[in-house]
């Protein structure tokens, strides 16, 4: 396939492929969970022994991005695109053939590596391709696609996993990876010119990124807002069932609404991303995050156990919708020059603090929401400082 750039534009089909590279991640992460009861009967082990599985992705998607991000600013996006997806593919056949959890755990940390390919070169490609408030609307729609995906993909590994037992949903993930690499290969040209393209040593672009302090502040915005939500997605099973006492139907129609809360968020923010300026848009979201994040704590450490939660945390998933796409928008004008290394952070940052609120939600146990409602509000709180260390007066301002 030629690596020389085309005429570099967002095309339907491209969208189309940047919707699939990076919903695979999640579809990958959360679509076997269901299955974790039949697979530690199948390889004779324990429960933890099996999550280990779902660690080793988490790795390999978190630190694949700083490997496959600095390489795409270095060779453009084509080849390690390509090689990633060929990574990803091979690893998805293993692991649907593995024959002990070993050999599944080091297929999934490989999983997680290939797959951070698509995940970090799409949000370059949207970087090239796009200029101004069409970057940040076209992060919203993505990052929308990106919230239904870990929404759908427990149920809809639940069914094929009825259907056809935990292999056919590794299988499943097989040919997902299969349609990314053949859309990798087929559809996309190569959207970095050379002349862009950077050179030095392989973490320089990295530092550059780094060396920029508004970045470094929209990064940290972007990652502890998604902390807050996925503190919420952690403790959302005990938090429903255990805190409200919602049985799992209830519980099931409350995440329902929530993720429709999300996705309408992040199609609203989309539409409004050219008549309203973003900075206003992510400041009013952060807000409301705060708001409810601190009407949350209040509420859970009075001993309020009823919907009331329900309608606070709606709120609180709902505004980080508002807010995620933007705060992209906003971090990749600010490394436009090394646009892979700044997707390759934010994506590392989103990944860690996602990984590190996970557990932190759990501490004070599955009957009590405090260290839920703790850790939803640091985040938030973080996330509201970092947006004001952003603001004008103190940087010199970078047109979107």
């Amino acid at each position: 396939m030629p690596n020389t750039p085309e005429r570099s534009r967002l095309t339907p089909p491209l969208f189309a492929l940047l919707i699939l590279l990076g919903t695979t991640g999640p579809l990958a992460t959360d679509m076997y969970l269901p299955s974790f009861p039949a697979m530690t009967q199948e390889f004779a082990t324990s429960a933890s022994g099996i999550q280990l599985t779902l660690t080793a992705f988490l790795i390999g998607i978190a630190f694949g991005q700083i490997f496959w991000g600095p390489l795409s600013d270095r060779l453009g996006r084509a080849i390690p695109l390509r090689w990633g997806t060929a990574l990803f593919v091979v690893a998805s056949v293993v692991a649907a053939l593995a024959p002990t959890l070993t050999t599944l755990t080091i297929a999934r940390a490989l999983q997680g590596l290939g797959g951070a390919a698509g995940l970090v070169i799409s949000k370059a490609i949207v970087a090239d391709t796009t200029r101004g408030v069409q970057t940040a609307r076209i992060f919203s729609l993505l990052m929308t696609f990106g919230g239904v995906a870990p929404a759908v993909a427990p149920l809809f590994g639940s069914i094929l996993g009825e259907f056809g037992g935990f292999r056919t949903v590794l299988w499943f993930i097989c040919l997902i990876a299969l349609a990314m690499a053949a859309g990798s290969f087929g559809i996309y040209r190569e959207t970095l010119p050379v002349a862009q393209r950077s050179t030095g040593n392989f973490i320089a672009p990295l530092r550059v990124a780094l060396s920029k302090p508004r970045f470094v502040g929209y990064m940290v915005q972007f990652a502890f807002a998604f902390g807050a939500m996925m503190a919420y997605v952690s403790a959302s099973p005990f938090l429903y069932q255990n805190v409200m006492g919602l049985s799992p139907q209830g519980y099931a129609l409350c995440f329902g609404i929530n993720s429709l809360g999300l996705i309408t968020a992040g199609l609203v923010s989309a539409r409004l991303a050219s008549r309203v300026p973003l900075r206003r848009t992510i400041t009013i979201a952060l807000s409301v995050l705060l708001l409810s994040c601190t009407v949350l704590a209040v509420a859970v450490n009075l001993g309020v156990r009823n919907m009331l939660l329900a309608v606070l945390i709606f709120i609180m998933v709902t505004s980080v919708g508002f807010a995620m796409g933007n705060t992209t928008g906003l971090a990749i004008a600010e490394v436009r020059e090394v646009s892979g290394s700044g997707s390759a952070l934010l994506g590392c940052a989103q990944f860690f603090i996602g990984a590190v609120a996970t557990p932190l939600v759990g501490l004070s146990g599955e009957d009590s929401a405090v260290a839920f409602s703790i850790t939803a509000l640091v985040s938030a709180a973080i996330a509201a400082c970092a947006l004001i260390y952003t603001a004008d007066r103190f940087h010199r301002p970078v047109q979107a």
